[in-house]
């Protein structure tokens, strides 16, 4: 099973070594990062030449939850925690952990002040999009697993 997690840092810009599981993860949005392109033509140039330019993130991150009264709870846990680091200029850490790979998926990033209202719909779930904030995509290092808060 994937398990979708969150750290806050105790030494600054170091990956902090245990996370604590967010549970009740429905989906986990892919991050592209779509390189931008520069146009490097000269005027003489009867071609357009292109180089890369910088790798974008995409900005916002969609995470999807089972909501429920202890998915609220770990949420509004989770926002407090990054509300206390972020007085003290440590940043908050989100990790994908997968069974069996060597390496997680991490993500520092701002998480929403206020969760979003529950989608309804006939004969499904009651599921929440969380929105993140992408700071600074780290992508994949070392795994650890995110352990119930």
């Amino acid at each position: 099973m994937v398990k979708f997690g969150y750290a806050v840092e105790t030494v600054a810009d170091t990956k902090p070594t245990a996370f604590t599981w967010l549970e009740r993860c429905n989906s986990i949005a892919g991050i592209a990062l779509s390189t931008e392109t520069i146009d490097a033509s000269a005027l003489e140039d009867y071609i357009t030449k292109y180089i890369a330019g910088r790798q974008d993130s995409g900005g916002e991150w969609t995470i999807t939850f089972n909501y429920t009264a202890e998915v609220a709870t770990q949420l509004q846990t989770m926002i407090t925690a990054y509300n206390t680091a972020k007085a003290s200029n440590l940043k908050t850490w989100f990790e994908v952990w997968i069974p069996n790979a060597t390496n997680g998926f991490f993500v520092v990033a701002q998480p929403p002040q206020r969760l979003p209202m529950p989608e309804f719909s006939q004969n499904e779930l009651l599921t929440i999009e969380v929105g993140f904030a992408v700071q600074d995509y780290k992508g994949e290092l070392t795994a650890v697993e995110p352990t119930a808060g």
